[in-house]
């Protein structure tokens, strides 16, 4: 079994039921026959901790009852509310309502007596058999609370009032004048009777029930910057004596009312408005609060303000609420399931679900698995070992994101077929695993400096204390995030592979002369040819030294690791030779080329080398203008383009042109201005035409 938890400082939250839990099935599977199911055991044996939690479209408030037997919620759409049974584990009723809850209260120890706050300004009152009384209030209404004592309904609405209704008198009284509109929450402290109302204009209003006085106003400031903000809960600890509220940009004031300066702020982060404050006073851990916005849920220590746990869903929370004396949590969110959270530090299970005692550690969700449901996911690359290509695009293999879907149990069944020997090498490498945990165990010197066993990844630690320090470096190995890096062999790094060539093209220059022969950057086609020259010309000059050498090679055994070590130093020195070589050839090239020397027009003989860029384009350019012999400029840009600039002037007329004709006289002149020349100029002149008779 799988259930989806997060820890931070070794505090586990388990996410038991809500949207994104592991324990979902995907559509396919939901849409086939629930009776294909009945086999599948691991279906069988999920957790499913309340039925039909959840609401058609979104929730709104939760609450339990005091007697710890019954949880109501209200939600839409349609606006409805739900009463679930923690003994029958199931909903024991729904019931629908004109307008949205926005508040609610349960008045009775049971679910039987209950008021709702709505958003068209009624109030309703729900009793066993359903709707009991419903009334109206002049402005829409935010907030409610009761007072035991007094049987004093309050009411804060959006105007100036706060609005009482008694209900053993069954009428309204005079309303409390506050001195600021908006009043978004009502608190009320058990102890004392104390009312505390959370205003707009960042003001917080005590009022006296028994006196129908204020008592004290509590301005709250914010000390980072001077922008505007509203407080937006407030509650009162068991004590009666420290008070908590929140802000709307997402910050907590923690008072001792024997003070005026508050004891700690502390910011959640995200700066949403702090929709929920609970005093965690009935768990194990001593001093622990919890706060809420609609993105997190955080608990912390109120002494020191250090974080204890959080619980993160994936979607908006609108309300929490928490199970006394126990460590678990409901949440009112902006999805069809509502969430259900378990925090075993916190407190025991509740009585009604002691079984998540037993089965916390089986569910843990583990890193490493990869099974969803009954079926397991697997890469293209697994599908290639288990020589499964001829199923992709059948019904066995379900294609999904960037591998396929598989039935656990032919994988299974197939991951045998491919490798016989894979239970007998988990086997071994089980024992393996249980023998080095009982080393680890043994009584050791207390002088000796124990440093964290590394199995795999040796490379990659040195690289990290070389760079960070060794004790950065102790850290990773031994964090709970990393340690399976160098302990488990699916984590190790093959550097020979191409993928880690392709990321690490460039390593350290600080190497042997081993390393470095075994790094040689690849040759281009040029470089290829001349080592080939150069090799053949060497094999031709040491034919007989090999062939001697190989003569001596067969006769020595080749168990001898001596000989082998000396194989492998000739060969790193031909290597190292052949560098040598490239290199010599190269400053042979450039002393080459640095003597060459071209000419230039007349004389003048120097090294192309000298010359400057800027020498060669003001040449160029005085070639261009005494080529031209007009005032144009030619001006040329770093792309090759030209802009040619010159003035236009007036054309020259020229006098008459007129010629003899062929068969005619000098005397009789021919004007060609309209009918051009008929004939060549000069009869020696080379014509233009392959056709040499045309003239004829």
């Amino acid at each position: 079994m799988v259930l989806k938890s997060t820890s931070a400082s070794d505090v586990s939250v388990y996410q038991v039921s809500g949207t994104n839990v592991s324990r979902s099935l995907p559509e396919w599977v939901a849409r086939r026959r629930k009776r294909s199911l009945k086999n599948d055991l691991d279906y069988q044996n999920r957790v499913e901790l309340i039925q039909d939690f959840e609401f058609s479209e979104a929730s709104n408030k939760i609450k339990v009852t005091p007697d710890q037997q019954f949880v109501m919620a209200t939600g839409t759409y349609k606006p409805q509310i739900h009463l679930y049974d923690f003994d029958n584990l199931s909903l024991k009723f729904d019931r629908h309502t004109d307008s949205e809850n926005v508040d609610f209260l349960i008045l009775s120890d049971d679910w039987t007596k209950s008021v709702h706050l709505q958003n068209d300004r009624s109030i309703q009152f729900q009793n066993r058999g359903g709707l009991h009384y419903t009334t109206r209030i002049p402005k829409f209404g935010r907030s409610i609370n009761y007072n035991k004592v007094s049987c004093d309904l309050y009411v804060g609405a959006s105007g100036s009032e706060l609005y009482r209704l008694n209900l053993e008198q069954g009428r309204f009284l005079n309303p409390f004048k506050l001195d600021s509109e908006g009043v978004n929450n009502v608190e009320v402290n058990d102890v004392n009777g104390l009312v505390a109302v959370s205003m707009e204009n960042s003001v917080v209003e005590f009022w006296d029930p028994r006196a129908r006085a204020r008592v004290s106003k509590l301005q709250l400031e914010n000390q980072l910057d001077n922008s505007p903000f509203q407080v937006t809960t407030s509650n009162f600890r068991k004590d009666g004596l420290n008070f908590a509220c929140g802000t709307s940009n997402g910050y907590v004031y923690l008072y001792d009312l024997r003070a005026s300066e508050p004891a700690m702020v502390k910011d959640q982060g995200y700066g949403f408005d702090i929709k929920k404050v609970i005093w965690l006073d009935t768990v194990n851990e001593e001093n622990k609060i919890l706060t809420c916005d609609k993105r997190i849920a955080k608990i912390w220590d109120r002494v020191d303000g250090s974080a204890y746990a959080s619980m993160e869903p994936s979607v908006d929370i609108n309300d929490i609420e928490h199970v006394k004396g126990t460590g678990m949590f409901f949440t009112a969110n902006e999805g069809i399931p509502m969430h259900t959270y378990y925090i075993p530090n916190l407190g025991p299970s509740p009585r009604w679900c002691s079984f998540l005692d037993s089965i916390t550690e089986e569910l843990e969700e583990k890193p490493s698995d990869s099974v969803y449901s009954n079926y397991r996911f697997i890469t293209r690359k697994d599908v290639a070992k288990l020589n499964l290509n001829h199923l992709v695009g059948s019904k066995v293999l379900r294609a999904y994101m960037h591998g396929f879907f598989i039935n656990t149990e032919l994988y299974d069944k197939v991951a045998l077929i491919a490798n016989p020997d894979a239970y007998k090498d988990e086997r071994e490498r089980e024992i393996r695993r249980r023998i080095e945990k009982e080393r680890e165990s043994r009584i050791r010197t207390s002088g000796a400096v124990q440093k964290p066993k590394i199995k795999i990844n040796q490379n990659l630690v040195d690289k990290l204390s070389t760079k960070r320090g060794d004790s950065m470096a102790s850290k990773v190995v031994t964090d709970d995030r990393f340690k399976e890096m160098f302990e488990d062999e699916d984590f190790q790094v093959d550097e020979e592979s191409y993928d880690y060539r392709q990321l690490n093209p460039v390593k350290s220059t600080n190497e042997t002369d081993e390393g470095a022969a075994k790094r040689i950057r690849a040759l281009t086609a040029a470089e290829e040819s001349d080592e080939e020259r150069i090799a053949s010309k060497e094999d031709g000059h040491h034919s007989e030294s090999s062939e001697e050498e190989s003569d001596s090679e067969d006769e020595s055994s080749q168990d001898n690791r001596e000989e082998v070590d000396e194989q492998t130093k000739k060969k790193i020195q031909k290597q190292m030779a052949a560098i040598e070589r490239r290199k010599e050839e190269r400053k042979q090239s450039e002393n080459f080329m640095n003597q060459f020397s071209v000419e230039r027009s007349g004389d003048d003989r120097y090294s192309e080398k000298d010359v400057t860029f800027g020498q060669k384009v003001s040449e160029l350019n005085k070639d261009a203008k005494s080529k031209r012999d007009d005032n144009s400029v030619l001006h040329r840009n770093h792309k090759g383009e030209a802009e040619l600039t010159f003035i236009p002037k007036k054309a020259e007329k020229k006098p008459k042109q007129r010629r003899q004709a062929d068969g005619e006289d000098d005397d009789d002149d021919v004007d060609t201005r309209d009918n051009g020349r008929t004939k060549q100029r000069f009869q020696g002149r080379r014509t233009a035409s392959k056709n040499t008779f045309r003239g004829l």
